[in-house]
C-alpha cells in the first residue's frame, strides 16, 4: 500500500466520522439532507438543520481541533524528550493546567480576574512542566528518560490530589469542576470553536514548519547540534508553543488523556518516522479518535451520554499497558 492510499484512507475515515457525528444519536431524527443543508450558507429551515448547525457542527469541529492539537503535542514531546512514553498527560502538563483552572474556578482570585482561561491553563501546565524537567535531570544535567516519566507521574498524582482538595473546599462549584475534569465536549458551541481556532491556526503551522529540525533532533542532540540546529532556541520555541496549545485545549475540554501518548505511535506505524509526514498524520488520527470517542460516548449511554474523556480512558489504559510492554520487550 502506497503512502497516497494511506493518506486517502485516513482522510476518508475522518470525513466519515465527521459526517456520522453530525447525524447520529440525536434527540430527533436528522436526515442526511438536513445535515447537508445545515453546512451550506443561509438560515436553517427546520429544527433538524438548526440542531446540526448550532450544536452538532461546532461540537465536531472542536473535537477535530482538540484531537489534532493533543496528538501533535504528544508527538512533539516524544521528540523533544527522546522518550516514547512522553505525553502532556504523563508528564504532568494536563494535570497542572487542570489544577490551575480548578483553583481559579473555585476561588476566583482577584489577581487572576480578566485573564483568559487558556492563559491560566498554559501557566499551570508550564509550571508543572518546569518541575518535571527539573526533577528529571540527573547529576550530569542531562535528562534521564525513566526519571522524567516517574517525575511526571508523581507530579500528576500530586496535582490531582490538590484538585480533589479544591473540590472538597468548594462544594458550590464541585459538580461543574468534576464534570469538566472528566473531559468532554458535549458543551462545545461556536464560542469554543472561535476560542480554539486562533491557537490551532497559528501554532500548528509554526510547529509543522520545524519538522526538518525535529528530524535532526530525533537522531540525537549532539548530531543535531553538529548539523546546525540551535537546540536551545528550538526547544524553547516549541515548548512555549506546546504549552499554549495544550492550555487552550484543557481550558475548553478538560484534561483529555492518552491521545498524545498513543496516537503518535499509531501514526509512525501507519505512515513512517519522517516527522514531515508523521506530524500531520498524527493530527488526522488524533482528530479521528476523538470524534469516534465522542460518538461512542453518546452511544454507550443513549439517550444520555458520558464524557468523551471516559471513553478515551477505557481505550487508552489498555493501550498504555500494551505500549509499555512492547517497549520493554
Amino acid at each position: 500500500m502506497t503512502q497516497f492510499h494511506r493518506w486517502l484512507i485516513s482522510l476518508l475515515a475522518l470525513g466519515t466520522a465527521f459526517w456520522f457525528s453530525l447525524i447520529s444519536f440525536a434527540a430527533l431524527p436528522i436526515s442526511a439532507q438536513a445535515a447537508w443543508h445545515a453546512l451550506l450558507p443561509g438560515e436553517a429551515h427546520s429544527v433538524a438543520e438548526a440542531l446540526v448547525y448550532n450544536l452538532r457542527l461546532p461540537r465536531a469541529l472542536v473535537a477535530i481541533m482538540l484531537g489534532a492539537s493533543l496528538a501533535l503535542a504528544g508527538a512533539l514531546l516524544q521528540v523533544l524528550t527522546h522518550n516514547p512514553l512522553a505525553s502532556p498527560a504523563i508528564l504532568g502538563i494536563n494535570s497542572g493546567a487542570a489544577l490551575a483552572i480548578a483553583l481559579t474556578s473555585a476561588f476566583s482570585p482577584i489577581a487572576l480576574q480578566g485573564y483568559p482561561l487558556s492563559f491560566i491553563a498554559a501557566t499551570g501546565g508550564g509550571l508543572s512542566w518546569l518541575c518535571v524537567s527539573a526533577a528529571g535531570r540527573g547529576s550530569n544535567q542531562h535528562t534521564d528518560r525513566q526519571r522524567l516519566i516517574l517525575a511526571g507521574i508523581a507530579l500528576s498524582a500530586f496535582c490531582m490530589a490538590l484538585t480533589r482538595v479544591t473540590l472538597l473546599l468548594s462544594e458550590d462549584h464541585a459538580f461543574g469542576i468534576l464534570y469538566w475534569l472528566a473531559g468532554g465536549i458535549s458543551h462545545a458551541r461556536w464560542q469554543q470553536v472561535w476560542l480554539l481556532l486562533p491557537f490551532v491556526g497559528f501554532l500548528t503551522p509554526l510547529i509543522l514548519l520545524q519538522a526538518r529540525a525535529l528530524n535532526l533532533l530525533g537522531i540525537g542532540d549532539d548530531a543535531a547540534h553538529a548539523l546546525g540546529v540551535n537546540l536551545y532556541r528550538l526547544r524553547r520555541l516549541l515548548s512555549v508553543a506546546l504549552l499554549i496549545l495544550v492550555g487552550a485545549c484543557v481550558s475548553v475540554a478538560g484534561p483529555l488523556g492518552f491521545i498524545g501518548l498513543l496516537v503518535p505511535h499509531l501514526a509512525r506505524a501507519w505512515i513512517g518516522h519522517d516527522l514531515r509526514i508523521m506530524l500531520p498524520m498524527s493530527m488526522i488520527l488524533g482528530a479521528l479518535i476523538l470524534l469516534m470517542a465522542d460518538i461512542a460516548a453518546r452511544w454507550l449511554a443513549w439517550p444520555g451520554e458520558i464524557p468523551a474523556g471516559v471513553v478515551l480512558g477505557l481505550i487508552g489504559a489498555p493501550g498504555f499497558v500494551w505500549l509499555a510492554r512492547r517497549r520493554h520487550s
